[in-house]
């Protein structure tokens, strides 16, 4: 038995770069930045902010959601499994590129432009921001 699962949190680094193959399948490409915050030791000693980059892909229906609804510096939850390939780059060196094949996303963004409505029944409560979840699932192509 074996498990292959990645749950990532982060910001998007870059738009997503969407395409279509010739059998009308929507691939979606794009980056997700994790930071584990740094913090200062008991002796002093500072250990500064660490950022990871994770290329993720996404098919069909969610990467068709993908290229609607997510911008760079949007904040999402993925689930997925991590694959690895390889290529031969112009100079024939081998390239190696690890990706994560996302089969789950929720957008964890707070849009502004969405308000609650004020309660009658509430005097004086102000006006929130509601959180907007878009939960997704999608079948990887294999």
């Amino acid at each position: 038995m074996s498990v292959n699962k990645v749950i990532l949190i982060g910001n998007v680094g870059r738009d997503p770069d969407v395409r279509y193959l010739d059998n009308h399948v929507c691939v979606a490409n794009l980056t997700l930045a994790t930071t584990e915050r740094g913090y200062t030791a008991q002796n002093g000693t500072q250990v500064p902010d660490r950022t990871d980059w994770h290329n993720l892909v996404f098919w069909r229906g969610l990467a068709e959601t993908v290229e609607k609804y997510v911008h760079k510096g949007d904040k999402l939850y993925v689930e997925g499994s991590i694959r690895n390939r390889s290529y031969d780059d112009q100079n024939g060196v081998r390239r190696y590129v690890t990706e994560i094949f996302v089969d789950y996303m929720e957008m964890l963004n707070v849009r502004t432009s969405q308000r609650q409505p004020p309660q009658d029944n509430v005097p004086n409560q102000s006006q929130s921001a509601v959180s907007q979840t878009e939960t997704v699932n999608s079948e990887t192509p294999f």
